[in-house]
Parts: structure tokens; sequence; C-alpha cells
């Protein structure tokens, strides 16, 4: 048999971890220890791997998910082998951490993370008294290891040296270190210049030192509802938010 599809182009990448797999999609060689990734985004896998859901993860973050709308639900994945995972065709991208530098990243762009990182759902600073299910909850990662993102189309890193803003739908990561607040205009709805999904009255923004990473698109990678999918047994569908914090913390 013959075809282009046997071409080194389209085997599987080498590597222990969250490699990258062409540039939709993540492969992770497991050897015995466990990753965090989003329910659903499991294509194929092999090998002895064991899927288990963890929902909302505490009560603490149930009760916050039921009131922001901004759950997306996590899968434990342990065992030997080897995983693929994509989230709608997005474009995937890896981020290292080495332990100095925290980064906040939107939930609907995580595809999965290192268990040796730490992670915590922050509200965004400046956000009391905004609608709290408009992506005004992230989630923040410390420590060492390896994130691998989506992103809808290539997106731009601004280095932050001056006032930067951004639609709270397309920004996808910023450093930690950030000051992070929303700005609005009374006299003009700014969303009917920016975004154009939700008609919000505000944007992002961002001050101090650092960078943001700005997809082209206003909603999350797969649309407005991120959809659950594959055989693992961790895919619990109608808990992703418009937005998505990434609920689940330790």
């Amino acid at each position: 048999m013959q075809s282009d599809l046997f071409s080194p182009d389209h085997a599987e990448v080498a590597g222990m971890g969250i490699q990258k797999q062409g540039g939709k999609m993540a492969r992770v060689s497991m050897g015995g220890g466990d990753l965090m990734a989003r329910a659903g985004s499991m294509v194929a896998y092999q090998g002895d791997l064991r899927f288990e859901a963890l929902g909302s993860g505490g009560i603490g973050n149930m009760i916050r998910q039921r009131l922001t709308g901004e759950g997306v639900p996590l899968m434990k994945v342990s065992g030997r082998g080897d995983l693929f995972l994509a989230n709608a065709a997005s474009d995937v991208h890896l981020i290292d951490l080495d332990g100095t530098d925290g980064l906040t990243i939107n939930g609907a762009n995580v595809l999965a993370f290192d268990s040796s990182l730490s992670y915590r759902i922050a509200r965004v600073s400046g956000a009391a008294g905004f609608a709290s299910n408009a992506g005004l909850f992230n989630c923040e990662f410390t420590g060492r290891g390896r994130i691998a993102i989506t992103t809808e189309g290539t997106p731009v890193v601004l280095n932050v040296d001056q006032p930067t803003y951004a639609d709270p739908q397309a920004a996808v990561a910023w450093s930690a270190s950030l000051q992070t607040g929303l700005t609005s205009n009374d006299t003009f709805n700014i969303g009917t210049l920016m975004g154009r999904s939700t008609g919000e009255r505000y944007t992002l923004s961002f001050t101090g030192r650092g960078f943001v990473i700005v997809q082209p698109s206003e909603l999350p990678p797969g649309g407005l509802v991120a959809g659950t999918g594959g055989g693992e047994q961790a895919g619990q569908g109608g808990m992703g938010g418009v937005l998505g914090g990434l609920l689940g913390g330790r």
C-alpha cells in the first residue's frame, strides 16, 4: 500500500512527556506518572492508560462553577503508553514553566499540563461588579512543568511595556505578575468595536512587565460550548462555560 500518509511527516513524534504532534495535536508519552488533561480531548491512545473524571474539583469550585458558568471539567490520565490529545483542530502550543514566573491562562485554552504544576482559579483584578460569566475567572499556574494550550489561529505575543488591552475572549494567557483590570466606556458599547460575541462594554487591561498571548478569535476553541468526546471515561458534557475558567484546583 502506498500513500503520502505513510511519509515521516505523519509519523509519531519522539520524546517523553508532552510533545507537539503536528500543529493541531499533542502526543504524551507516559511512563507511569499522571497527567491532567481537558475532559473529552483524547483522540487516541496506545498502551495501558486509565482515565479519571475530576469534574469541578471540590465543593468550593463546584459552587463557583454554578455561579459563573465557567467550569471546564478535567480528567486525570495515568499509566504507561502514548496519549494523543486535540480540541476541535485548534492550534497547539507548548509552554514550559521554570518555577520562577507564574502563568495565567483562560481555561478554554488549556489542553493538558504536567501534574507537577499547581493551579488555582483567580478572578481578574477589578472585576467586582461586572458580569461573572464573561471570562473574569482564569487559571493561574505555578511551579515547574509543561502546559499545552490551544489557540484559534496563529496568536500574537504582546510585550507589555505600555498599557495593553485585549478582548476577554481573545486573551489566551499572560504573565501572572501583570496587573489586570477592566476598562469600560459609558458613552458607547465598546463590545461593538472589540469582540462580536459578548457585546460587553469592557476590555481586559494589562500593566507592568510581562507578555500577553492574544488569539485572532473572540471564541474559545470549538465554539461557544466546549464539547466532550472520545472513548475515555471522563466526558461530562454540558459543564463548559462560554469562556471557561479551569476548575479543579488542588
